[in-house]
């Protein structure tokens, strides 16, 4: 960071986002990027996001592309529907 850049804080969105049954788990990074883990299975998707009022728009790692919407303080994402993950 160069002495004229300022901090900013992460995007409210930043953090884990998991289904009501665990299973699934995606980290939306405060770096754009955003890593989901399925069950046992870690980083099974990877890629970037962009976020707009409140939809994200994602690009995982090999060109797929998916959108969601935050609605309610919940992550609608394709056929998910995900909840912030509760901080200790």
């Amino acid at each position: 960071m160069t002495s004229n850049d300022t901090p900013r804080d992460p995007h409210p969105y930043v953090g884990m986002w998991v289904t009501a049954d665990g299973f699934i788990r995606q980290e939306l990074l405060p770096n754009g990027r955003y890593d989901e883990a399925r069950g046992n299975r870690r980083s099974a998707y990877t890629g970037s996001y962009t976020v707009t009022g409140n939809q994200l728009d994602y690009v995982d790692d090999t060109g797929f592309t998916a959108t969601g919407d935050v609605r309610d303080g919940v992550l609608f994402h394709e056929h998910l529907v995900l909840y912030r993950e509760s901080r200790p």
